[in-house]
Parts: C-alpha cells; sequence; structure tokens
C-alpha cells in the first residue's frame, strides 16, 4: 500500500495546547541538568590537574656545533638538513622545499 508523505496527518496529540507542550520539554536555557541528562554525574577531572604539585626539571640544552635553527620554521636541525644560507640565516630542506 502506497503512503502518501505530503498529506497532512492529524493525532490526538496534534490538540494539545503550547502550554502543555512547554510543560513536557525541558527548558534548554535553565543552567540546571537534569540527573537523566548528566553525561558525568560525580563531575571530571582535567588530565593535567594531577600534576599541580609536582615539581619539573627541564635541562635546555643550546644549540651543539652540528646544529642549525631554521630561520623559517625555528626548529633545531642537524647540519645534514641544511638546504641553504640566507642573509637572515639557514633554511632547512623542509621549509625550502
Amino acid at each position: 500500500m502506497a503512503t502518501d508523505y505530503d498529506a497532512p496527518r492529524k493525532t490526538d496529540d496534534d490538540t494539545e495546547s503550547i502550554e502543555a507542550l512547554k510543560e513536557r520539554v525541558p527548558d534548554k536555557l535553565s543552567g540546571t541538568v537534569g540527573s537523566e541528562d548528566a553525561d558525568n554525574p560525580d563531575g571530571f577531572e582535567l588530565g593535567g590537574s594531577d600534576l599541580a604539585d609536582l615539581e619539573m626539571d627541564v635541562v635546555v640544552l643550546p644549540p651543539q656545533a652540528d646544529e642549525f635553527t631554521c630561520v623559517s620554521c625555528f626548529i633545531v636541525k642537524h647540519r645534514s638538513q641544511l638546504d641553504h644560507e640566507e642573509k637572515l640565516g639557514p633554511i632547512c630542506n623542509e621549509c625550502a622545499g
């Protein structure tokens, strides 16, 4: 049997007033979250929050004799990746290509 999807459909639910519909639908702009809507009712912790009291020691080495800093991407690279020198400084193979 063929169904005409363009034909208007009337059911008993269509006679509901707008006030009744507003009572059924939760207010999207309110700041409260229902228990069924909460994704994580116990709250959440950020990934790095447990590192707040941890003191980190980092050793930063200056560029070595066989390294250069590309003036285009500012990455320290080995001299074997040097493409050419400009008057501003060295350019690596990746930035020159």
